[in-house]
């Protein structure tokens, strides 16, 4: 596959920084391999160029690959060029970007070139979870190097030219590119969860990667920055209630100005996952689009609690789900994916709010946060039902026999139904029994959970030491 830039390495430098920000590191690095006539081939700084600048007065730091130098591959010294970035990142606790347009490992270079590979792995997972790593790609990102994207905590692509894959479509038995092509920014968005988001330009990647660089901390002990907010911490929302069904518009709604920076939005669609503003904050968010959930849609929400909790970012679910999707596919996966949601919240030491939105039913409403698994807390809409299922399939297995014998069996099952919800399955009954901190109406939403964010701000929480979970 072959890399079609419309901007050149130092030019998406240029866009993505603060105007003449840039300091570059390493520009007069070349190729050190002189096997197989690479010697006869001019290597301008082996291909990558790498430095740190600053973004919205932020310091970052920055490699951008070169195409135009032995197809922007990966060799000995163009590795070691990014391996020493990471290391003034970890050292001053800022941001990497990555802006990718690679055709892999250099072949010319053989083992050298792997154990390069090796070492910027290293690198990327030393520093996962101590400062920001942000990857965005622009032409080809296969073999290898697509392990690259996958090591960060946020992937963007072009819609036209960016090409993510480990084996490309003409390699895949029985496929070519022109019956499916599996390493295309759509598909791989649409497919997989390895890319966040995709952009019909380079100009609005770079965009997406400022922004997304103003809503992450400079690393794991920041508290990062504090947008102004013009937007009334206590707006009442009228009619929020009618939304519950719509996951998307209650986010958009509750958000300073509707400020809504979704991730993984083509990916898994019965689960939102994305970055908001509350008064100011970053806070993430997670909500139920569908009532169902998928395996798709638990490890998208897993990977974005970890990362809002590695970053000490709020978070803050939004519930409504009766369960999780019952297919004979779905059930060889299932369970896995949503334990592994369970233990991502569980172990999430950040400040955790809950919103009961409508139906919170089974165990798929316990692992959506709630207080059982370590929301601190937890609110519930008026006409939210809470319970072990849907109140009246419970009283029509309960009462089998008594609606078998009643006159009119509509109007028995229709009381015992108020009667199972009132005592078991309301808002009410879960506030009585601790599982909810406050019954509020919806309109109010987006000021108690400032609040409770406001109050939860300071919060600190130890876990068990260990080295680490396996789950």
């Amino acid at each position: 596959m072959s890399n079609t830039p419309s901007l050149s390495a130092s030019d998406r430098i240029s866009m993505l920084l603060d105007d003449s920000s840039f300091v570059e590191i390493g520009a007069y690095v070349t190729a050190r391999n002189t096997d197989f006539n690479i010697q006869d081939k001019d290597t301008p700084k082996d291909g990558v160029i790498t430095g740190y600048g600053v973004i919205d007065g932020n310091l970052v730091y920055v490699y951008s690959q070169d195409a135009k130098v032995l197809g922007g591959s990966i060799g000995e010294m163009h590795a070691k060029k990014i391996a020493n970035l990471y290391d003034m990142a970890m050292k001053m606790g800022a941001p990497v970007i990555g802006l990718i347009d690679c055709a892999g490992l250099r072949l010319q270079e053989a083992t050298d070139a792997l154990n390069a590979f090796g070492e910027v792995f290293m690198k990327q997972t030393l520093a996962s979870g101590v400062i920001p790593q942000i990857t965005a790609i622009f032409g080809t990102c296969g073999g290898g190097a697509a392990l690259i994207p996958n090591l960060t905590d946020v992937t963007f692509m072009t819609k036209e030219g960016a090409k993510l894959f480990v084996n490309s479509p003409n390699a895949l038995d029985e496929n070519r590119a022109e019956k499916l092509d599996t390493a295309a920014a759509d598909y791989v968005a649409e497919n997989t969860a390895n890319v966040d988001a995709v952009y019909d330009t380079e100009a609005e990647l770079l965009g997406a990667v400022r922004t997304m660089v103003g809503l992450l901390p400079s690393n794991n002990e920041d508290d990062g920055d504090c947008a102004v907010c013009e937007d009334d911490v206590n707006r009442i929302i009228p009619d929020l209630a009618t939304k519950a069904g719509d996951v998307k518009a209650v986010i958009a709604d509750i958000t300073d100005d509707e400020f809504v920076f979704e991730l993984k939005k083509d990916f898994a669609d019965d689960v939102v996952t994305a970055f908001i503003r509350l008064n100011g904050e970053t806070v993430g968010v997670v909500g139920n689009q569908k009532d169902v959930m998928t395996t798709a849609g638990a490890y998208k929400a897993e990977d974005f609690v970890k990362l809002c909790d590695s970053f000490n970012i709020p978070v803050v679910t939004l519930v409504n789900i009766k369960g999780f999707a019952a297919t004979v596919k779905e059930e060889k996966t299932i369970s896995k994916a949503v334990a592994k949601l369970t233990y991502a919240y569980a172990n999430a030491t950040v400040p955790k709010v809950t919103v009961m939105l409508d139906k919170a039913y089974g165990t798929a409403y316990t692992v959506m946060c709630s207080k059982a698994i370590g929301a601190d807390v937890v609110f519930a809409w008026p006409k939210s039902v809470i319970g072990t299922m849907d109140p009246e399939m419970a009283v029509k297995i309960m009462y089998e026999d008594e609606i078998a014998a009643a006159g009119d069996k509509l109007a028995y099952i229709k009381e015992k139904k108020a009667e199972y919800t009132d005592a078991l399955s309301g808002a009410v009954s879960a506030a009585r029994r601790g599982y909810v901190d406050d019954i509020i109406e919806p309109d109010a939403t987006r000021k108690r959970v400032i609040a409770a964010l406001d109050m939860l701000f300071s919060k600190s929480e130890d876990r068990p030491f260990k080295k680490h979970g396996t789950i």
